[in-house]
């Protein structure tokens, strides 16, 4: 299958630490100096989840996952349905966007029967996604 470039769209969430932490295991940060500094972190510090989506018209987002008290909160079912009706079908309503594709990796949130249903409903065969109807390829690079 061909997805013209100028229709597809990625999305995608990414966590940012509050207190300066950075995940090594998912960053790499380059530096010409190297100043063995040791600092202590917290085990779980407090981070804020972040959704955009990229297409050829531009960026969609950003949009952040906070609860009713304005609170950060990590994403889930509830809250990913919730966005993707209340923000992101809305948002690609305001664009001219034509023969979009949707592409989603296989992470639980995306992969529920409630949120898959959600998104055949909003992009019919244009979904790229673990049980969608095209499949998430195995081993894909996201």
């Amino acid at each position: 299958m061909r997805v013209d470039s100028a229709v597809q769209r990625l999305s995608d969430e990414a966590h940012f630490w509050l207190n300066g932490y950075v995940n090594k295991q998912n960053y790499r940060i380059s530096s010409e100096a190297n100043p063995q500094v040791y600092v202590e972190t917290p085990l779980h510090p407090e981070k804020l989840t972040v959704w955009c989506a990229l297409w050829a018209g531009g960026i969609i987002g950003p949009y952040f996952f906070k609860n009713d008290e304005g609170h950060n909160v990590t994403v889930n079912g509830d809250r990913y349905r919730a966005m993707v009706t209340n923000f992101c079908i809305p948002e690609l309503n305001n664009h001219d966007v034509q023969e979009l594709w949707f592409q989603k990796d296989g992470a639980t949130c995306y992969t529920a029967r409630a949120t898959i249903d959600l998104l055949k409903d909003a992009f019919g065969d244009h979904l790229i996604s673990r049980f969608g109807p095209v499949n998430w390829p195995p081993r894909s690079c996201d």
